[in-house]
């Protein structure tokens, strides 16, 4: 696949489709999109998932619906706004659609289990093996999901990395991340953070300075947000170091730089100041 003139164009392996949705906004500023949202359909199927998409009364849409038959269709082109981000902020930023590419898979979503089976919202029974049994990471008990395909999610990370390359891309998020409370997708059946630092990773600069060396820690301190992203650089748009914090993990503090605080926790990275209790 490749991207041109803000489409994505197929290729002999990977067919994609051109749609249309009156659901859009204007084209970004200068500088933008700088992020990439990950959603799931939590629906049938990716087709009916397109005809919610490009329904001009439901005012939702996304650039690119990905199916759980290997097909992805474009709604939007890249440089135009789409609606997929809804009432969302992220790190001082509110309205992620003006900042973001929205992408959705075809995944249903939680499952309820009753007896041994399991059932979407709709009504659909799926099987053991496509459920995945996880704690979301704005919960603290595990629940049922559907379970994402592999050829899924690389489909995903192909059209992430031609992204990353074509447009200022720094940082990869779920809907669940700037919407929490209102929004659960991706959820836990895909791997967004290893997904995430995978690829922004592989765009980092090989010299960029190590993290400092300390001798010991300059104090302690409890996360006070929902959950606090921990980065490898004190920098919003920096890769992140591992999975988020949760409220009310300990962590040391081992540095400081304006706004941010260098932690050990499980491991060590950035931090903002401004969600961390001193102690």
């Amino acid at each position: 696949m490749k991207i041109v003139n803000h489409l994505l164009q197929g290729d002999e392996s990977r067919k994609v489709t051109a749609g249309e949705t009156p659901n859009k906004g204007g084209t970004y500023k200068p500088g933008l999109p700088d992020t990439i949202i990950i959603h799931f359909t939590a629906g049938r199927d990716a087709k009916s998932a397109i005809k919610t998409l490009t329904d001009p009364a439901v005012k939702a849409s996304a650039h690119l619906v990905v199916g759980r038959d290997g097909s992805v269709t474009q709604l939007v082109p890249f440089d135009t706004i789409a609606w997929h981000a809804g009432k969302s902020a992220w790190e001082g930023r509110t309205g992620l659609n003006d900042f973001s590419i929205g992408i959705e898979i075809d995944n249903a979503g939680r499952l309820d289990k009753q007896g041994d089976k399991f059932f979407s919202w709709f009504g659909r029974e799926y099987a053991q093996a496509d459920v995945f049994a996880g704690v979301h990471r704005n919960e603290s008990v595990s629940t049922f999901w559907h379970r994402y395909q592999e050829q899924d999610i690389d489909i995903v990370r192909e059209i992430c990395s031609l992204l990353i390359k074509a447009y200022p891309i720094k940082q990869i998020l779920g809907h669940e991340e700037i919407a929490p409370g209102r929004k659960t997708d991706p959820g836990p059946a895909f791997p967004l953070d290893k997904f995430r630092e995978k690829l922004l990773a592989a765009d980092r600069n090989e010299t960029d300075p190590p993290a400092p060396v300390v001798v010991k820690p300059l104090g302690s301190g409890i996360v006070t947000a929902s959950t606090l992203n921990i980065r490898r650089d004190p920098s919003p748009a920096a890769p992140q170091a591992a999975d988020a914090l949760p409220r009310g993990a300990a962590v040391k503090i081992l540095a400081r730089k304006p706004g941010w605080l260098y932690v050990s926790a499980e491991c060590k990275g950035w931090v903002s100041e401004e969600f961390v209790k001193e102690e």
